[in-house]
């Protein structure tokens, strides 16, 4: 396993344009591309089954905060989704020939290991018009296959923004890196309940590390639910759910 880089040596000026990219720009033909090419992939061989996409919000701004394990994640996301929604990543992985497409399908950079003001500022840019943005709740991969702890990444957005926030549990993803092995593992999806917190201009860390610790336990429901009762039983219990929903709930 190649050991993973937290410092980016490039400095902030070199992403200047691929913020001022995400800022301007939604989304383009990229994105589409991109997603009819792995779709097929993402069915057959990872058998990828989302549960709960309706509690996404059909319009206006959200944040959706999933764990992560692998680069795939961010494909497992977005694939039933039908609204496109646009990625903070780590800076590393702004290397050519790939940024071209990071840059064009949504993704915009967040420099891990120092305050990055600019990746905040990008964020509030795509909130504020109206659009979907995914930051990971851990604030980066685990690489344990376990769940890390929350960052107050998400909490500082959250709290900031005041817009919903989707909890988010990716199950299987861990395994991915096994695919040169021919171990294609099923990857499931599941939307939780959005969550809104109300809106501080300034949230101390604290403030942020405590929503951050609110979002990330209902990731940890929502992933540990998987785990225990498995795909078929997920799905029948949020069928079970939707079904007691009010109807001017659903």
């Amino acid at each position: 396993m190649k050991p993973q880089v937290y410092k980016d040596p490039r400095p902030a000026e070199h992403f200047t344009r691929f913020h001022e990219r995400a800022r301007r720009r939604r989304p383009d033909y990229i994105y589409d591309l991109v997603r009819l090419l792995l779709t097929p992939l993402l069915l057959l061989f990872y058998r990828t089954r989302c549960i709960d996409s309706d509690k996404v919000p059909v319009e206006g701004p959200a944040v959706i905060t999933p764990n992560h394990f692998s680069f795939w994640d961010h494909f497992f996301i977005a694939v039933y989704l039908r609204r496109k929604v646009q990625f903070m990543a780590k800076s590393q992985l702004f290397q050519r020939p790939i940024q071209f497409i990071f840059t064009h399908g949504g993704v915009f950079p967040v420099l891990r290991g120092r305050r990055d003001e600019e990746a905040f500022k990008t964020a509030h840019t795509i909130l504020a018009r109206g659009d979907l943005v995914v930051m990971y709740a851990e604030g980066g991969r685990s690489r344990t296959g376990e769940l890390g702890q929350a960052r107050p990444g998400v909490g500082r957005i959250a709290l900031e923004s005041g817009v919903p926030v989707v909890p988010t549990a990716i199950s299987g993803s861990a395994e991915v890196r096994n695919w040169r092995k021919l171990r294609f593992p099923k990857v499931t999806v599941q939307y939780g309940d959005p969550i809104r917190f109300e809106r501080i201009d300034s949230p101390t860390r604290d403030q942020a590390q405590a929503a951050a610790d609110v979002i990330f336990e209902r990731v940890q429901q929502l992933y540990h639910g998987l785990q225990r009762n498995g795909r078929r039983r997920s799905v029948q219990a949020a069928r079970r759910a939707r079904a007691r929903r009010p109807l001017e709930a659903r």
